[in-house]
């Protein structure tokens, strides 16, 4: 599927006002999940040829990620799941999804990390209270790289 294909069916989702839109086909399995008001979340399973791209992306990203893991206070570390740019908010002018102080569960939503012009919703998968938050807004990641550090 296309890049422009899937701009298509946001925009019609936002025309109907449809919150889910799934499609599987045998190159590709594509669900695009959305709030009113809020950033389209964009989950895709590629081909296997896919996923090459971000590893090898990542030792790029290396070398200007390290200071900031090191710098991280000592806690519980909710890791980037994949490569990419992490939001902290839906859009610039909200409120960001958690700050320093919060209570989180395993699915509460931390962040958005946008990966090929997909974005993608980032849960907690664990429980705490957060300590720091080792990223900026707008912060390219690598996988694995702290996104949260919690208590």
């Amino acid at each position: 599927m296309k890049i422009d294909e899937i701009k298509d069916i946001v925009k019609l989702m936002a025309e109907y006002d449809l919150t889910e839109f799934k499609v599987e086909a045998e190159e590709c399995n594509l669900c695009i999940r959305r709030s009113v008001g809020a950033v389209p979340v964009i989950q895709a399973a590629p081909v296997a040829v896919a996923p090459v791209a971000p590893v090898a992306a990542a030792p790029a990203a290396a070398p200007a990620a390290a200071p900031v893991a090191e710098a991280a206070p000592a806690g519980i570390e909710v890791p980037s799941p994949l490569v990419g740019t992490f939001y902290r908010a839906p859009s610039p002018d909200s409120a960001p999804f958690v700050q320093v102080g919060d209570r989180v569960t395993p699915d509460t939503v931390i962040g958005i990390i946008e990966a090929m012009k997909v974005m993608n919703e980032i849960k907690a998968e664990k429980a705490g209270v957060v300590k720091a938050i080792p990223v900026e807004n707008g912060q390219i990641v690598e996988y694995g790289q702290p996104l949260l550090i919690l208590e």
